[in-house]
C-alpha cells in the first residue's frame, strides 16, 4: 500500500481500504505486451514502476501514441471498460514493469469517491492533449520531427539516451518506410543530433 501512495497520493482511507481489497500487483517483463488488440480489457492499468508503450495496432499498420509513467493509466483502456469494447491498442513494457490492475468492474462504481473522479478526469485530460501532440505532429510536420519526438519519448521512458531499436521497429511503429527512416536518421546523426550504432541510436 506504501508503494502505491508513494506513486498516487490518495487520502480517503475507505477508497485505500476498497484499492487494498479489490486490486493486485502484476510485473511485466521488458518488450512483452501486456494489452493487445482485441483483447477484452478486464483489469486497468496504473503504472507504478517502468514504463508502456500505447501503440495504435490495424491490420498491417501501427502507430506509436504516448508512454504510460509511474502514477498514469490508460484512458482507452478505461473507455474500453465503460464501454465493453475490445481494446484498440497494444500496451508494451519499455522495462520490467509493475501496475496496479483496477478491476473493470470498479471503474464507475469508484467515481462516488471524488479523488479517483478527479483522477479518470486528469487521465482523459492528460492523454487528450498527448493525442492532439501526436496528431500535429503527423499531420504538420516532417518525418525527421516525428523520428525524433518518438526516439524523445522512447529515451525518456526508458530512462537512458541509448535506445535499442532497428531502424524498421522505428518505420512500422511510425507507419513508413525503412528506407526512409534510415535516411533520416543519417542526415540527422549529420546534424549531430543521433549517434547511430548496430540497432542503437543514442540522443546527443
Amino acid at each position: 500500500m506504501m508503494e502505491i501512495l508513494n506513486i498516487i497520493p490518495f487520502t480517503d482511507t475507505k477508497f485505500l481500504e476498497e484499492i487494498k481489497k479489490h486490486t493486485r500487483i502484476k510485473t511485466i517483463k521488458a518488450g512483452d505486451a501486456f494489452i493487445s488488440p482485441g483483447d477484452k480489457i478486464v483489469f486497468v492499468p496504473i503504472v507504478l514502476k517502468g514504463a508502456l508503450r500505447i501503440i495504435r495496432q490495424g491490420d498491417d499498420k501501427e502507430i506509436f501514441l504516448y508512454h504510460l509513467h509511474p502514477g498514469q493509466t490508460c484512458a482507452m483502456a478505461i473507455n474500453c471498460c465503460q464501454g465493453t469494447r475490445i481494446s484498440p491498442i497494444k500496451a508494451i513494457a519499455e522495462e520490467d514493469t509493475e501496475v496496479l490492475q483496477i478491476p473493470a468492474n470498479l471503474i464507475d462504481d469508484w467515481l462516488k469517491y471524488p479523488e479517483w473522479k478527479a483522477f479518470i478526469n486528469n487521465t482523459y485530460g492528460q492523454r487528450f492533449t498527448e493525442l492532439i501532440d501526436v496528431i500535429d505532429l503527423i499531420a504538420f510536420n516532417n518525418m525527421d520531427k516525428q523520428i525524433l519526438h518518438y526516439l524523445q519519448e522512447r529515451s525518456k521512458a526508458a530512462r537512458t539516451k541509448t535506445i535499442t531499436i532497428t531502424h524498421q521497429q522505428i518505420a512500422d511503429e511510425l507507419h513508413t518506410h525503412r528506407e526512409a527512416v534510415s535516411r533520416l536518421l543519417r542526415t540527422m546523426e549529420q546534424k549531430h543530433l543521433v549517434r547511430l550504432g548496430r540497432n542503437v541510436i543514442e540522443l546527443l
